[in-house]
């Protein structure tokens, strides 16, 4: 067994908007002001330290500025519609709710949480912690190694090298590439125009990296393939 120091570090971001959708009824204060959101969030950081008694723990929040990600590309996350109104009223009341159970919250302007967290997962992992990331969202997936691993909570699911691998059918190191070739819809990502999992996976599969697969792209058998291939190469 791992004897190692434990570093939990929350997705707070994403959980937010789980405890939110997750919890439907209308919860409120005796004045009307809505908590569900805030509940269903308050019970995943309750459960995460009761369950888990994590040596450090830390959650990590998007920044309320647009990121580095909007000056590269103008349409990053733009198919997004805006939070619902009973949502957004209980955002103020999220760091300091975890600052009350004397927890570090961490939120840098022009960063998302995505980026927080791999930064302390690699640095964690690095300086000999054994990191577990506190989210279901794919996009982490590529952080996972023999150090680090996921926990989605609300599924009650711990996420390995195997999990990822039997997911996207490569190793997480690789999960990059694949989602690099077929986009990803929920941040308004475009890859390659009819590439979907099945073949972002069986080229990364071969090919190694998307680097790698453009340098061999005369190999491509398959001729609508190879015209897709080119047509969206940037």
């Amino acid at each position: 067994m791992d004897k190692s120091k434990s570093l939990y570090i929350i997705d707070g971001s994403s959980y937010i908007f789980r405890a939110y959708f997750g919890i439907r009824q209308f919860l409120s204060t005796s004045k009307g002001f809505p908590t569900n959101a805030l509940y269903g969030f308050i019970n995943m950081l309750q459960k995460v330290v009761k369950d888990e008694k994590p040596d450090y723990l830390c959650v990590a929040f998007d920044s309320k500025e647009k990121t580095f990600r909007h000056d590269i590309y103008s349409d990053y996350k733009a198919n997004r519609d805006a939070p619902p109104e009973d949502l957004a009223k209980q955002f103020p009341y999220f760091e300091p709710l975890v600052d009350a159970f004397n927890i570090s919250s961490i939120r840098i302007p022009g960063y998302e949480a995505d980026d927080i967290i791999g930064t302390l997962a690699l640095k964690g992992s690095k300086a000999g912690f054994r990191v577990v990331i506190v989210s279901g969202d794919k996009d982490m997936m590529q952080l996972v190694n023999p150090k680090v691993q996921m926990l989605d909570t609300m599924k009650n699911k711990r996420i390995g090298i195997d999990e990822v691998k039997e997911k996207f059918g490569v190793p997480p190191e690789k999960v990059i590439e694949v989602m690099g070739l077929m986009g990803d819809s929920s941040d308004h990502i475009p890859g390659v125009k009819g590439v979907g999992p099945k073949t972002a996976t069986e080229l990364i599969q071969k090919y190694g990296s998307i680097e790698e697969l453009y340098k061999c792209i005369d190999e491509i058998e398959k001729k609508k393939l190879k015209e897709k291939l080119v047509q969206d190469k940037e």
